[in-house]
Formats: structure tokens, sequence, C-alpha cells
């Protein structure tokens, strides 16, 4: 635990590309392989579900400072991140956490869920002793599950390759669904991860890395020639991944999420696909016979559903758009052109009821401005734009050359409202010096004139309620 405390501390204390890297690397070299588990599936993204309600963690570090809740509180709006002002009003304890980080995660964190109350205040008096200022901000950050530290999963990747003299991009896919609970990581899944001799890892159903589109911030014309580019309209859905092998079919998230379960209509269509496929596509809320997609709201209210009845299904269809093929008879085809992957997934969807993202063609780049500007109507959010020769890539990488590979989200531009503020907030950790929570409000009608909006802000001011019927701000954001 104060190994992982330690790096915790340097990653959070600079903002240099290298001397995170090379911290990771200090402290995967020297780490045991069940600690090292722990902390990649922490910093690659893994989020424990909460232990212990806040409250509970504010009430026993004020009683163990012997201070009343006030007081505390005002500590922690001076402060503002409720980790560190727990680690730094508890009394201090000798500074032990010999312990790695899997035991204090699997025999002393874990296990708080489900206590009753009083054997959590147990455990956690206990805890909080035994550990120092550093080990105490840890522990709470794990327990809140608010663990967050200025490390992307590419530095993570880095890290490893440089450790176990490995390609950085075999990391990338082989960390794919690292984060998925469902699947805890342990010591054998970390020295599986680096091991030199394993394959690449499509075993089972797992996915490759993601290659993540950035925003168009130069005029189109830079990119040269619009023939050289493969146009498609920009869904708003869930970015997706179906992998078809061993008979099976598996569905994940861009979060790396295995979400297979929640769209059985879905699985049901890819049953006909020949193993050793792999599609990167868009989940969408489709209604039957609509021409356009429905708005991403419908596609929240399916997700959210813990159990899929007929209704559900019914009301919030879904289907599988796919606009990209990884993988065709077991061999990985991410290092094709764009063009060529293409062409190979639309023969191999002929027929299918999977559908293919469609092609937005132009002419020049004016005329496919103006196809963009047509966007909303479609139910889209603007246009991906792909180079012919482009290769699969991995994450969000910006190549120097704006034509040699990367994927271009170009957007419309987002529909305006005039707003009065009418709150703020003070930020938390970092941003505990400015406001950075706000809350908008609009007139529930337009004001006859300046004389009658005046007059609202100063009943507000006066903190009269609203008059029945008469105008009002109305929050809304």
């Amino acid at each position: 635990m104060r190994d992982f405390a330690t790096l915790y501390q340097r990653l959070d204390a600079t903002t240099s590309t290298t001397d995170k890297v090379e911290a990771l690397a200090r402290y995967y070299a020297q780490a045991p392989a069940a600690d090292a588990a722990w902390a990649t599936w922490f910093l690659a993204g893994g989020k424990p579900r909460q232990v212990v309600p806040t409250a509970r963690l504010r009430e026993l570090a004020g009683e163990a400072a012997g201070i009343d809740a006030w007081l505390f509180e005002e500590c922690y709006q001076a402060v503002g991140d409720l980790a560190e002002t727990i680690a730094h009003v508890w009394p201090s304890g000798p500074g032990g956490g010999q312990e790695g980080l899997a035991h204090w995660v699997e025999e002393r964190l874990l296990p708080l869920r489900g206590l009753e109350a009083e054997a959590q205040r147990e455990r956690l008096r206990a805890a909080f002793d035994e550990l120092d200022t550093p080990g105490r901000f840890l522990l709470v950050k794990l327990i809140g599950g608010g663990f967050r530290v200025g490390v992307s999963r590419q530095l993570v990747q880095r890290a490893l390759a440089q450790v176990a003299g490995l390609d950085e991009k075999l990391l990338a896919q082989r960390m794919m669904g690292w984060t998925d609970t469902r699947n805890p990581p342990t010591a054998a899944r970390f020295q599986a991860l680096l091991d030199s001799a394993a394959a690449p890892g499509q075993d089972a159903g797992q996915p490759y890395p993601f290659f993540l589109a950035h925003p168009l911030d130069v005029a189109p014309p830079a990119l040269g020639e619009v023939s050289q580019w493969l146009a498609e309209w920009k869904y708003d859905g869930i970015r997706a991944q179906l992998v078809r092998r061993a008979g099976q079919t598996w569905i994940w998230s861009r979060g790396e999420e295995l979400v297979t379960e929640r769209f059985p209509e879905v699985v049901a269509l890819a049953a006909s696909l020949p193993d050793g496929t792999v599609l990167d596509g868009e989940i969408l809320a489709w209604c039957v016979g609509e021409a356009a997609p429905a708005p991403f709201q419908l596609l929240q209210q399916r997700i959210a559903r813990k159990s899929l009845t007929r209704k559900v299904l019914a009301d919030a269809p879904v289907r599988f758009v796919a606009y990209d093929l990884l993988e065709v008879e077991g061999v990985d085809w991410r290092d094709h052109p764009q063009q060529l992957r293409r062409e190979r997934m639309e023969r191999l969807l002929e027929g299918s009821a999977l559908p293919v993202s469609p092609m937005v063609p132009a002419r020049d780049w004016e005329e496919l401005a103006t196809l963009r500007a047509q966007s909303r109507a479609r139910g889209v959010e603007g246009l991906m734009l792909k180079h012919r020769a482009a290769r699969y890539g991995t994450g969000r990488r910006k190549q120097a050359d704006l034509a040699a590979g990367t994927w271009w989200k170009w957007k419309i531009d987002p529909l305006t409202a005039d707003a009065v503020l009418i709150y703020a907030q003070a930020g938390h950790g970092r941003r505990a010096s400015v406001y950075t929570d706000y809350t908008f409000a609009v007139w529930n009608r337009a004001p006859a004139d300046a004389a009658e909006a005046q007059a609202v802000v100063e009943a507000i001011a006066r903190r009269e309620p609203p008059r029945p019927g008469g105008l009002q701000l109305v929050p809304f954001a």
C-alpha cells in the first residue's frame, strides 16, 4: 500500500510525460504481480463501487480528530478534497501499511461492503490508525470510488511495455477488458499480460483497442482532395465492437464493458457471421420503419434497465451499424488500408441483416459541407472523415501529417441558448480555489419589458417566492 501511495504522489506531482512513465516503470519493476495487477486496474480506469458512505467517513474523521461537524466542514471547504481533509485531520498514525495493495484491496477494502455500520467503523478506525497521511488519502480515494490521477491508459501501456520488453500495441490489445468488474485482476492475469511467449490475445471474445477520432480543427480543404477521403455520418449512439469467435458473440463498449446481454437482438443477427469476424460500429436506438435513428435519450432508457422485458425491447429497439472490419477469418485486418477494409466489410455483410454505415459522396468540400448542414434533420451529429489509405490505429493519436491515418469528426455546431447564471459552486481538489459548477436558468416566457425582468431579479434578491403564473427564472442546466 505504501509503495502505491508513493507512486500516486509522484504521478500527481508532475505534468511531465517522461517522469510519469519513469515512475510507473520503477513501480512495476519491483511490485509483486498481485499488487501490480490491482495498480494496473486502478490506473487504467477501474472504479470499484463505493463501499462506505462518505457521511460515515466524515463522522469518523471528526470523532478521531475531536472536532465538531461544522469545523470539519470548514476544513473540507478550505481544502476542497474529502480524502485530503480526512487524511490530514486524522491523528498521525505509525506509518505502517506494509502489506501490499492487493492485500489492502482484497482483505481490507472490499470486505467492508455489506458490513453493519459499527463493524465498518471499527475496521476503518484500525486502518486509518495504521496508515500514514499518504496512505489514508489513497485509502479514502479507493473506498469512495474517487481514484483519479493524471495518467492516461496509454502511459500505463508504455511503462508496462518498457518493463516487459513488449510492443506497446500488443500490450494495448491484451489490456482490452482489463477493467471489466466480472474478471478481477490477479497475479496470474498480470503475468499473462506481460508474457512474451503468449499469443496476441484473440482467445474467447477479446476485442481490439478502439481507434478514436479527433475533432476537425482545420478547414476541410487543408486535408487535400475530397476524393481521398471516405465520409460517413457520425451517429450518436454507443461505440461498440462485435466479436464473433468460437460460435459465440461478444459485444464490447468503448469503455471496455462487456454488454452482450443488453442487446439480444444484435446477438441474434450476428449469429450468421462467420467465426473470426470482428466489426467496429455503433449501437443505435432505431425504430422499425424510421429513416433516421431515434434520439440518444431513448437508447439511454434502454441501457439503464436491468431487466429486458418485451415492452422494453419493443419501445426501444436497437441496431448495430457497422463501419469498420478489424478481423476476418481470424486474421487481423487493422493494417490494411481503410478503403480495402471497407470493401471487404461490404462484401461480408452483403445480404446480412446487419447494416453498413452509408457513405456520403461529394464532388468537393463545399458540397460535403452542404450535406453536413442537414445532420440534425438526419438524426446525426455531423460527419466522420477517414482517409482511404488509413490503417486502424490504437487510441487517440494524431498524426503529424493530416492525412496519415487520423480519423476526423466534423461535427455540427451545438445549439445555443441565452441563459442567466443563478448559482456557482467552488470545485474540489485542485479546483478548490475556483468556481467550477454552474447553474443556469431561462425565463419561463419572454419578459414584457426590462422593468418586469428587473422586478423579478429584485424579488429573488429579497428571497420572495415566485408569483403563480408570473414571470420567473427556471433552472435548466
